[in-house]
């Protein structure tokens, strides 16, 4: 969830009509929707160990739970702001590219719960940011999310809420874990 909007980061089968042309990713007030969930894998394609903390300074990919396409983000300009566009992008099996790699900036060794963190788009040098712009006709009411430059940029924490979340100690059988930003 965005720190400072309160919106959950969001996908859904519904292409950008303007810009890549590819998933569009957006931000939304509503809790526990299904859409909102995005499973945590390593940027080696791998999938992380369930069970062992994700280290801050760490490269990872967030999968989208329900179409199995990565966040994502390039040069191109997003829909409303004209800042940096970020969509879902990658196969039926979660296979995407570079641009599906993200930097996790924490303040911490590891990345905590109920700790806000930054993710810096590894190609680009951007933020995942949320850019106070709102959709109209079809994802009304969504927030644009976008790539940001400075890390001193407003709207650029993000911090887990609903999901599961695996105890340290506690990874006996091999499932994965899906979180919600």
């Amino acid at each position: 969830m965005n720190v400072d909007y309160k919106v959950r980061l969001h996908s859904h089968d519904i292409q950008y009509g303007s810009g890549s042309g590819q998933q569009s990713v957006t931000g939304i007030s509503t809790k526990e929707d299904g859409n909102s969930y995005w499973l945590i894998k390593a940027g080696t394609k791998k999938e992380c160990t369930r069970g062992i903390p994700i280290k801050c300074g760490d490269i990872i990919r967030l999968e989208h739970i329900t179409t199995k396409k990565n966040l994502h983000s390039h040069r191109v300009s997003s829909p409303l702001s004209g800042k940096q566009e970020i969509s879902a992008y990658g196969d039926s099996k979660g296979e995407g590219d570079n641009g599906d790699n993200w930097l996790l900036v924490c303040r911490t060794e590891f990345w905590k719960r109920d700790d806000p963190v930054m993710l810096k788009h590894v190609d680009t040098d951007t933020y995942l940011a949320v850019s106070g712009r709102v959709y109209s006709n079809p994802i009304s009411g969504q927030s644009e999310v976008v790539g940001e430059y400075s890390p001193s940029s407003p709207h650029v924490e993000w911090i887990t809420t609903e999901g599961v979340f695996i105890h340290p100690n506690d990874f006996k059988a091999q499932h994965h874990a899906h979180t919600e930003l």
